[in-house]
C-alpha cells in the first residue's frame, strides 16, 4: 500500500503529540515549525518543569476548567484524558507525579524529559521535522493540499493545523474559509499601582478573595503580589473566565480584594479574641492574621495606626479601618501583564466548524485542527496542555484508522 503524506503545521504540544501517535507504516509525516526549536511552550511551562496535565480523571469534571470549549471537549476527554496522558508517558519510561495541588509533572522535574520523549518517538518513526519554516499559504489542488513555506512547497494528502493562535496563523485558516473568533489574551496578571502592594513583591496569600463588581465576578484561591501588581490562581482564573469582558474594558477596572479570605465578622472575632489574650502586646508585633509581618505593617501604615500602639488601646474606628484594608481593599487595575508560564489566548477558529469526534474541519476535507488555534482555552494548571494531548491523539487515531 502506498504511503500517504501528512503535513503538520506547528511543532508545539498538539502537533508533536499527534505525530508521536501516527502510524509510520501508513504515512510520511512532515512537521513544519516556524521557530528554531520545537515544543517551546512545553520547555518553559511550570518554571521549566512542565506542568504536563492535571489530576482530574472524570471528563465531566475536567471540562469545568475550560472557559471556552467545555461542551465540545466532553467527547474528546471521553476518548483521552489526564490518566491516559500519564499512561502514555509512563509506557515510554517517563514516570509522572501528582503534586499536592493536583498538577502533574514529570518525576525528573525537567520539561526536557517530556520534550525528549516526544522528539525520540517522532525520530524513531523517521518523520521529518523542519524548523525555521514559515508557512505562507495553504492551497487545495484537486485531491491534495500544497503547503507553501519559506523553504519550499510540501504536498499533503492530509493537513493537521496546530499552529497556536498567532495573527498570521489565524489569517491563513481564515483564507481557507474558516470563521475566526477574534483572539484576546487570557491568563494574565493585573497591573496595579497601589500603596498596599508597593515593594511587597513575592508576598503571597493562601486564601484570597477577589471580585470585580462591574462584571459580577468573584474568585478565590492563592494570590501573589508581583512587581506589576497581582497574580496567582485567584487572579488568573478571573482573567480566563472573563477574558473577553476584560478586553472590552481595555483592562481598566476596579477590583475588591479580601486578603484574608474570611468575612468581616470572623475577622473581627479573631482580632478581639487575640486582643483579650494578649492585651499587653503592641499592634505591630501582634501576629493576628495569616499574613506576613511586612504586609501587616503596610496595612497598619495605610490605616494610620502606630506600630508601637498597644493592642488594647486600638479604637473601634481604627479596627474598622484596619479590617477594611484587609477585607475590602478597592484597587484600580490599569492594564495587564503576560503570565510568563502560559501565554494563552481566548479566540480562534469557530468551534461549530469542527467535528469533535475526530477534530476534523467541517469546511475542509482531510484537514484537522488542534491546540490553541481553536477557540478553546483553560485556566492555569496543566489544562491547556491536556486539551492539546487529547486533540492530537484523537487526530492520530482517526488517521491511523483510514
Amino acid at each position: 500500500m502506498k504511503k500517504k503524506k501528512i503535513v503538520i503545521v506547528g511543532g508545539g504540544a498538539a502537533g508533536f503529540f499527534c505525530a508521536a501517535n501516527l502510524d509510520e507504516n501508513k504515512y510520511y509525516v512532515t512537521i513544519l515549525e516556524q521557530n528554531s526549536d520545537v515544543l517551546q511552550k512545553v520547555k518553559i511551562s511550570g518554571g521549566g518543569r512542565c506542568n504536563v496535565s492535571h489530576a482530574c480523571f472524570d471528563p465531566r469534571e475536567l471540562v469545568q476548567f475550560y472557559p471556552r470549549g467545555n461542551k465540545e471537549l466532553l467527547s474528546v476527554f471521553h476518548q483521552f484524558q489526564s490518566g491516559d496522558t500519564m499512561g502514555w508517558f509512563e509506557e515510554r519510561g517517563v514516570p509522572l507525579k501528582i503534586e499536592n495541588d493536583n498538577r502533574i509533572f514529570p518525576e525528573s522535574n525537567s520539561s526536557q524529559t517530556i520534550i525528549d520523549t516526544m522528539v525520540n518517538e517522532v525520530r524513531r518513526k523517521n518523520f521529518e521535522v523542519k524548523t525555521q519554516t514559515v508557512v505562507s499559504e495553504i492551497a487545495k489542488v484537486e485531491e491534495t493540499y500544497v503547503v507553501k513555506t519559506s523553504t519550499g512547497e510540501y504536498a499533503a494528502d492530509f493537513v493537521v493545523f496546530a499552529t497556536g493562535s498567532s495573527p498570521k496563523s489565524l489569517k491563513l485558516i481564515k483564507n481557507l474559509g474558516h470563521q475566526i473568533v477574534e483572539a484576546v489574551p487570557s491568563l494574565f496578571t493585573f497591573n496595579i499601582k497601589n500603596d498596599t502592594l508597593k515593594d511587597l513583591m513575592g508576598t503571597s496569600f493562601m486564601h484570597a478573595e477577589v471580585s470585580i463588581p462591574k462584571l459580577k465576578m468573584e474568585e478565590s484561591g492563592p494570590m501573589l503580589i508581583t512587581h506589576w501588581g497581582l497574580s496567582g490562581p485567584a487572579i488568573l482564573k478571573i482573567s480566563a473566565w472573563k477574558a473577553r469582558e476584560l478586553a472590552a474594558l481595555k483592562y481598566q477596572f476596579d477590583i475588591h480584594v479580601n486578603f484574608l479570605g474570611i468575612d468581616l465578622e470572623d475577622a473581627e472575632t479573631i482580632f478581639k479574641n487575640f486582643r483579650e489574650e494578649n492585651p499587653k502586646k503592641t499592634i505591630g508585633k501582634s501576629k493576628i492574621f495569616d499574613v506576613t509581618t511586612r504586609f501587616w505593617h503596610r496595612i497598619l501604615w495605610l490605616s494610620k495606626v502606630d506600630l508601637e500602639k498597644n493592642i488594647s488601646s486600638i479604637s473601634s474606628k481604627e479596627l474598622q479601618i484596619i479590617l477594611g484594608n484587609l477585607y475590602n481593599n478597592v484597587m484600580k487595575v490599569s492594564g495587564k501583564s503576560t503570565y510568563k508560564d502560559e501565554f494563552v489566548t481566548a479566540g480562534g477558529v469557530e468551534l461549530k466548524e469542527i467535528n469533535f469526534k475526530n477534530m476534523s474541519s467541517k469546511i475542509l476535507e482531510n484537514f484537522y485542527l488542534a491546540g490553541e488555534v481553536l477557540n478553546i482555552d483553560a485556566v492555569t494548571g496543566g489544562f491547556n496542555f491536556q486539551a492539546c494531548w487529547s486533540e492530537g491523539w484523537i487526530i492520530a487515531q482517526d488517521l491511523n484508522g483510514k
